[in-house]
């Protein structure tokens, strides 16, 4: 990746991301995606799955299995409507979907792979599934957090306000990569993650760096799940600035930031430092250690 120096124009797409989870060797595990070295958003970075809303998501509002006044409630967006809040639901399960294969739904892991399989082939996702009554689970989905690219993006040249969920594979499917958006994935615990990071094995953005830092400090999907029920998604606004030549990207809590309350774990302030974000008191305090 390379540090971008130009404001962009215009509003934030909105967009979900779903990281989904699994218990593992006695710790937490989180699925990535390398997406396409060639790819105009994060290039070769390990990301979330997910992606931008459709106009199309909010016609699916209907068949999902939770009302939209609850949805609306767990995501903790008053300024939204009911509709528009479910939407994102739709949105996160059917962009997880084109990218990994796995479906929320009431559709067995048989239907799930072949419905993938047709996709692949050029049909949407709703043109796919428009005649066939499936009702998506969006009660599968727990609201985690919510990022907001500044107009001085620091690793692209697009704006997204994305809403982070999180999630447990439905039993007996499995989490794929296309080929075509992403060319690896796998499953790593969030510190395993963080560390090949560090040791520069893998590259990812700001925002996966200081989630996986949150997701550190649990151990379980319970916890997270736990954590993720018990208030309401932290919205995390960057903001950038050059010091001394260095771009600086600070968060609530720091003292540079406007918001003086701290809503994550962690360090509150990343710099671009070899051709990467670190924090100042380095892996550690990504780790909690």
């Amino acid at each position: 990746m390379e540090l971008n120096t130009t404001r962009i124009e215009g509003p934030a797409a909105p967009s979900a991301t779903v990281v989904l989870l699994r218990d593992a060797h006695e710790d937490l595990e989180v699925f990535l995606l390398r997406r396409h070295a060639q790819s105009d958003v994060l290039g070769g970075a390990y990301v979330f799955p997910g992606g931008k809303a459709d106009p199309e998501d909010l016609g699916w509002v209907q068949r999902l299995d939770r009302p939209p006044a609850a949805l609306h409630a767990a995501l903790g967006e008053p300024e939204l409507s009911e509709g528009q809040a479910a939407a994102l639901f739709v949105t996160a399960i059917r962009e997880v979907f084109e990218e990994t294969g796995v479906l929320f739904a009431d559709i067995t892991p048989g239907q799930a792979a072949e419905a993938w399989a047709a996709l692949r082939q050029g049909p949407r996702f709703d043109e796919l599934f428009e005649n066939t009554g499936l009702r998506l689970h969006a009660g599968a989905l727990l609201p985690w957090s919510r990022w907001i690219t500044p107009a001085l993006s620091s690793v692209g040249r697009k704006r997204f306000d994305t809403r982070f969920f999180v999630a447990t594979v439905p039993p007996g499917q499995e989490p794929r990569h296309d080929t075509h958006e992403a060319t690896e994935s796998l499953w790593l615990s969030p510190r395993a993650a963080l560390r090949q990071y560090w040791d520069r094995q893998i590259e990812m953005a700001p925002p996966q760096i200081m989630s996986l830092t949150h997701l550190a400090r649990h151990r379980s999907v319970a916890s997270v799940r736990a954590a993720a029920g018990a208030r309401r998604p932290p919205c995390i606004r960057p903001e950038p600035r050059d010091v001394d030549g260095t771009r600086v990207l600070c968060y609530p809590g720091d003292p540079w930031h406007s918001e003086r309350e701290q809503l994550l774990p962690g360090p509150t302030r990343l710099s671009w430092r070899n051709k990467r974000f670190e924090p100042d008191a380095g892996l550690d305090i990504l780790l909690g250690d």
